[in-house]
């Protein structure tokens, strides 16, 4: 069984999930650094049977793309330039930093780890990837 990646793609940091052989549950996996993003992909994706990457894909409250969607979409070219084999896939990712916030409050995460900018990301993308996979 193959696994699926979501990304939560941002200028400094990019959060990453995965999910299980099933494809049931998202889980957070690493948040690495943007510079160094495409390196990680193919490690990670030598590593693992991933056939579907799940972009999140940032939009104003309006519809309108917002200042970070021009470089989520050459993020995405790139991905699928580079990774011709698998199914890039964009989710709207309205919402999830503040949902990601809401999680740590409510999983007892410490004070000092949630303001980790990098725990946010990582979990943002988990939710990310679990909206892709509840909307199968």
């Amino acid at each position: 069984m193959y696994k699926a990646l979501g990304i939560d793609y941002g200028l400094k940091r990019t959060g990453l999930a995965i999910t299980d052989a099933l494809q049931m549950i998202a889980s957070p996996l690493e948040t690495v650094d943007t510079a160094v993003i495409m390196d990680y992909l193919e490690k990670l994706l030598s590593k693992e049977k991933i056939e579907t990457i799940v972009v999140g894909e940032a939009r104003h409250l309006d519809g309108n793309a917002s200042d970070i969607t021009v470089a989520q979409q050459k993020f995405c070219e790139a991905l699928q330039k580079k990774f011709s084999d698998k199914k890039i896939i964009r989710v709207d990712e309205m919402f999830t930093s503040k949902l990601a916030s809401q999680a740590m409050v409510m999983g007892g995460m410490k004070k000092k780890e949630r303001q980790n900018k990098g725990n946010l990301d990582k979990i943002s993308a988990a939710i990310i990837l679990q909206s892709y996979l509840d909307s199968k």
